[in-house]
């Protein structure tokens, strides 16, 4: 049976297709016109200047009338720029959505050295991590072969937010409707016997999380590990990122609650953000 995925020419051989680049959480793409659109794209941001129509479609392998189809709702979206020549080039929309990627890289700049500290006053793994959709994604850690931890979560490892001492501090910033609609497409699966997986019991975790300002995961994602975790907020006070401590449960200390929060503070001072 023929692909459904259109095939570039030969000679568009730096499309993203052609080099079997992949997308979107590291699976390839299956809906042809997302895949259309990311060759547009990348055929663009490989040219300094504004490009024609016919350029692009031969770049890419795309009929010409599919091309300017497809280009005619980036112009919408702004994430191309229609010139008045009839030539293309990038959109504003792509620096906007660059800029927010660059702020959460700066999260991990600003964070590492705190983290450290953190990692020599606890001994334990610190991890950094930020939401994506209904999940966290660790973004940098600090730690050791003597932390104490027989598994450390990679760098770009995910866990529901539900089963995780960051996940429940993002969570605890969503209203109820949220936090409903984030239970019915998850089911609030669960990973070991600790883990909640009924939203009530959901719903007075996250009251005491707002209440204490700071969340905890006592082996519910992984049996014999428990964290700690405290918000890292920007200047516009909107949480940015998790700053926690995984540990053994049998080594998690209540005294590196202060510690952890003091420096998720500073953490969060050297971003702009001012507490009331």
């Amino acid at each position: 049976m023929a692909s459904t995925v259109t095939q570039p020419s030969p000679s568009a051989a730096t499309a993203p297709q052609a080099r079997g680049t992949t997308f979107l959480n590291g699976q390839s793409v299956t809906i042809q016109v997302l895949e259309r659109a990311m060759r547009l794209l990348d055929a663009l941001a490989h040219r300094t200047e504004p490009v024609p129509l016919k350029d692009l479609a031969s770049a890419t392998g795309l009929h010409p009338s599919t091309a300017h189809r497809i280009l005619n709702d980036l112009v919408a979206g702004r994430y191309v720029e229609r010139i008045d020549s009839g030539t293309y080039r990038l959109g504003m929309r792509l620096l906007e959505l660059g800029s927010l990627v660059k702020g959460r890289l700066n999260v991990r700049e600003v964070a590492i050295e705190p983290m450290r500290e953190l990692h020599r006053q606890t001994g334990q793994t610190i991890n950094l991590s930020l939401q994506q959709g209904d999940e966290i994604v660790y973004i940098e850690r600090a730690w050791n072969e003597y932390s104490g931890m027989q598994v450390v979560r990679a760098i770009g490892g995910r866990a529901p937010l539900h089963l995780t001492s960051t996940g429940k501090l993002f969570l605890s910033a969503c209203n109820a409707r949220q936090i409903r609609a984030y239970a019915m497409r998850t089911g609030l699966a669960g990973a070991t016997r600790n883990s909640i997986t009924q939203a009530d019991e959901l719903e007075r975790e996250l009251a005491l999380v707002r209440r204490l300002g700071y969340a905890r995961d006592n082996e519910e994602l992984e049996l014999g590990v428990r964290c700690l975790a405290a918000g890292v907020y920007d200047d516009s006070g909107l949480l940015q990122a998790g700053l926690s401590i995984s540990a053994p449960a049998d080594r998690l200390r209540e005294e590196w609650v202060p510690i952890m929060m003091r420096i998720a503070r500073q953490i969060s001072t050297r971003l702009g953000y001012e507490s009331a």
